[in-house]
């Protein structure tokens, strides 16, 4: 469980969901790590529900698409833990529209938050993983990154240039010893699910179509968020010292299946 002794990290999106449980992982495993959050509120409750539980954790609010943030960002992990090891670039957000009913201002938001974001925090992170002789930078993206949902035309598209994103950053810092990769996960239970379901269970309760969603993944459910972040602390440390560039999903199965099933008599020949 001390496998990250002495590492510091910083979790974008860290107060909630997938960061959040990145973060808990994290600083369980030995990290300090740095919560990024867009509210106060929610970065001071989950600073102080991590140190309660003797957590080496610290907070700060800031919007990961200004570049001003995210140098405050960094500089601020450097002078609170000395240094910066690990990237989690867990913000993000979803919207729905086709090309025609997504307004730019819709656009842009989506795309600064989920791609920008992720490089302004490598930009800043990366300088000082080279002065530590290297680091680790995990991504988070969806399955929407190989698949598209219908109407959800800026955030597929957000997702494959996370995926791209991720490519690039770890072939150029490869020979510093700087590992990039990226999880996409299959349908979560965090409250950006939560979020959607209320948005389209009209008369259904949000638990029915969170079920209903579930039951589209081979496994039968939705995951939890702590089925990812484990995926994301090992990522971070040395059990993966050979991975770089990855895209790997987490997702219950839900990429092995086809929306064209076979008539029920047929079987599988």
């Amino acid at each position: 469980m001390a496998e990250l002794s002495g590492k510091v990290a910083i979790v974008t999106g860290g107060t909630l969901g997938i960061g959040r449980a990145a973060a808990e992982g994290l600083a369980r495993a030995g990290a300090s790590v740095m919560v990024c959050g867009t509210n106060p509120a929610h970065v001071e409750t989950a600073v102080a529900e991590m140190r309660a539980e003797g957590l080496e954790v610290d907070g700060a609010t800031a919007d990961v698409a200004s570049v001003a943030d995210m140098e405050r960002l960094v500089a601020r992990t450097v002078e609170r833990f000395g240094g910066v090891d690990i990237l989690v670039n867990s913000a993000g957000i979803q919207r729905y529209g086709t090309a025609v009913d997504t307004d730019e201002e819709m656009w842009d938001r989506v795309q600064d938050v989920n791609v920008k974001g992720m490089f302004l925090a490598a930009k800043h992170a990366i300088p000082e993983m080279r002065r530590r002789g290297g680091g680790s930078i995990v991504n988070v993206s969806s399955v929407q990154a190989f698949i598209a949902l219908k109407g959800s035309l800026a955030y597929v598209t957000s997702k494959g240039a996370i995926n791209s994103l991720t490519r690039a950053l770890a072939l150029d810092h490869a020979a510093e010893g700087i590992r990039v990769n990226v999880v996409c996960p299959g349908s979560i239970d965090t409250p950006m699910l939560r979020w959607a379901a209320d948005l389209f269970r009209g008369d259904r309760g949000a638990d029915d179509l969170v079920a209903e969603w579930g039951r589209m993944h081979p496994l039968g459910r939705v995951g939890r968020p702590e089925e990812v972040a484990a995926l994301i602390v090992f990522l971070a440390g040395p059990g993966s010292s050979f991975i770089t560039g990855a895209s790997i999903p987490v997702d219950g199965g839900l990429l092995l299946t086809v929306s064209v099933a076979l008539p029920a008599d047929q079987g599988a020949g």
